[in-house]
């Protein structure tokens, strides 16, 4: 069988593998292998020194110095950008056996959770970046340099001028089966968004990596920079990556407390009811909202996504970023937008590892299932409208507003510690607090300017 797939690639044009994987960070990592040696990418995987790679914690020396990136078939593709090439996704082993602390490992882990349970998850991600170049002083711009509306959301002047990269980048995607269904210019000056159809949460989270590799590829052809930093300028909104989130059992979904309109069940209900479908929504809501500010470790990685979390004011007139822990039907302006159906998770941004951001989803989920938590009552106010004040009044919480400050309340979460493994816990905590002590640190222009000369 794996002899007549290489031949059926071969026929294509296909004479070399591209075996990627992906790293604590987020990152895509890989080397190239020729075709013919699938059955060993299969079979053992492609093999690199482990302690090279973020996040592993491995030794340099011993049978534990390897790293296996072992492919999964169903995600073996030519690369339309890359002519001869074809990508497979490798899942992390070590000593033969499936690696603790890969991402993609983590996420198996938590889809098992939910197979013990008869469902499965689909997951549409919405990737938002900006297109970048330097000016002749080195800083970085927008890629149209005419990319200048005061509300640059749904441009149609930009738009057309970076049509060529964003086809390709849809016909990258289709050639993995992915079904693109939208691309729009976003609300910050050089910002986009391309929307593929929801997948099970696997794929999802692999074409998005597949996404990344292209995106980047592409702007690299056509003489521009692909980011994924959350918040380039200050005075704009910053880059989302949605999670359109629905459970399944089958063809049914199990979301039933979700209405058409996007409401939640009535909570009231007799304590001690034993759980039923008609409030798997509701728990699950309220697990995620109960752990977001852990989560934030997860689906807001950098110092940088900090500056997206928070709430004010922008060049286009908002950041439609989430900084309140709450949720409502529609509401855009809160941490959970209810949908009929699914709901819409709202807090990871451009620079979160998709398979942890996902894992630690699930993982919250289910423990708002296991507690039987309830998510507090439904919001439909405009909270971008709100003082402190008032949200404090209310009783809602605000996430972290600080890389430190999300990492100390991932230290503290034994549910999500649990659900990434001790390895990977301490090796994300031990990257996020250096990261967050260099910035720190950090001398910025702003402060020479303010205090130099004080």
């Amino acid at each position: 069988m794996t002899q007549a797939r290489i031949d059926e690639l071969a026929r294509q044009g296909v004479h070399t593998l591209l075996v990627q994987f992906t790293d604590v960070l987020g990152v895509p990592k890989g080397k190239l292998v020729p075709l013919d040696q699938l059955d060993a990418v299969l079979r053992d995987g492609a093999g690199f020194a482990g302690p090279s790679i973020a996040g592993t914690g491995l030794p340099r020396t011993g049978p534990r110095a390897e790293f296996m990136a072992r492919g999964d078939l169903d995600t073996l593709k030519p690369l339309p950008w890359w002519p001869g090439v074809a990508r497979i996704v490798g899942d992390g082993h070590v000593a033969g056996t499936p690696f603790d602390a890969c991402p993609r490992q983590v996420l198996r882990r938590q889809i098992a959770r939910l197979a013990a349970h008869g469902w499965q998850m689909q997951v549409g991600i919405e990737p938002e970046f900006f297109l970048l170049q330097r000016d002749a002083a080195g800083r970085w711009q927008p890629a149209d340099p005419l990319d200048r509306l005061d509300k640059p959301s749904y441009d149609l002047q930009s738009l057309p001028r970076q049509t060529p990269l964003l086809q390709a980048l849809r016909a990258a995607l289709e050639a993995d089966g992915a079904q693109v269904q939208q691309i729009d210019h976003e609300d910050a000056h050089g910002q986009y968004e391309l929307n593929f159809r929801h997948a099970d949460v696997l794929t999802s989270c692999d074409r998005l990596m597949l996404f990344k590799l292209a995106a980047q590829r592409l702007a690299e052809q056509h003489g521009c920079t692909c980011s994924f930093m959350p918040k380039p300028w200050a005075d704009q909104p910053g880059s989302g990556m949605h999670f359109h989130v629905s459970l399944w059992d089958g063809e049914r979904p199990v979301f039933e407390d979700l209405d058409e309109h996007g409401h939640l069940a009535d909570p009231a209900y007799p304590a001690g009811t034993p759980r039923t479908s008609d409030r798997l929504a509701r728990h699950f809501v309220a697990g995620v909202l109960a752990h977001s500010a852990a989560l934030c470790a997860l689906a807001a990685p950098t110092v940088n996504s900090y500056k997206r979390l928070v709430v004010g004011e922008s060049l286009s007139g908002t950041s439609w970023a989430p900084a309140y822990v709450a949720h409502g039907p529609n509401n855009r302006t809160a941490l959970v937008r209810t949908l009929p159906g699914r709901f819409e998770w709202r807090l990871p941004d451009a620079s979160a590892n998709p398979y942890l951001a996902a894992a630690g989803l699930i993982a919250a989920g289910l423990d708002g299932i296991a507690r039987q938590l309830d998510p507090g009552p439904a919001v439909s106010d405009d909270l971008f409208t709100l003082d402190l004040a008032a949200i404090r009044a209310r009783g809602i919480a605000v996430l972290p507003q600080s890389l430190a400050e999300a990492a100390d309340a991932l230290a503290d979460d034994s549910v999500l510690a649990d659900a990434l493994g001790a390895t990977l816990h301490t090796q994300l905590l031990a990257l996020q607090r250096d990261e967050a002590l260099r910035y720190a640190r950090h001398v910025s222009d702003w402060e020479l300017a303010r205090y130099a000369a004080r």
